[in-house]
């Protein structure tokens, strides 16, 4: 049985290269391009792991992830944040609310699916 991984980002075309990209190695993707629907999402899917964006709207990426790790039966579901913020503040405030990993845009698949794969092994 294949790991489900939840995408969440509000840009289609980094939806469509992380959904290919993890499509291809063997993953099944469920997508998502706000906070509010990645909430939902996530009680829908049951991912095993989740790729979360900072800057989403209804939500923030800091918004869903302080949620997620406030409910029992998400708290240990594995976020790894895929943004393009850079600040040092933003990268100590994901990991204080429970981010495993944090991903720079532009991004190296290859460093992506390495991180994913360390938290999801089949």
């Amino acid at each position: 049985m294949s790991k489900k991984i939840l995408v969440v980002d509000d840009e289609p075309h980094i939806v469509m290269l992380v959904q290919s990209r993890l499509m291809a190695e063997g993953y099944d993707v469920v997508t998502s391009s706000d906070g509010q629907d990645a909430l939902e999402k996530v009680r829908q899917s049951k991912p095993d792991l989740i790729i979360l964006d900072l800057s989403l709207p209804v939500m923030d990426g800091f918004q869903v992830c302080s949620a997620l790790r406030a409910d029992s039966v998400t708290a240990a579901i594995p976020i790894v944040m895929l943004t393009a913020h850079r600040d040092a503040q933003d990268i100590t405030k994901a990991t204080e609310l429970g981010a495993v990993s944090y991903v720079q845009k532009p991004f190296k698949a290859e460093i992506l699916l390495g991180i994913i794969q360390g938290f999801i092994n089949d």
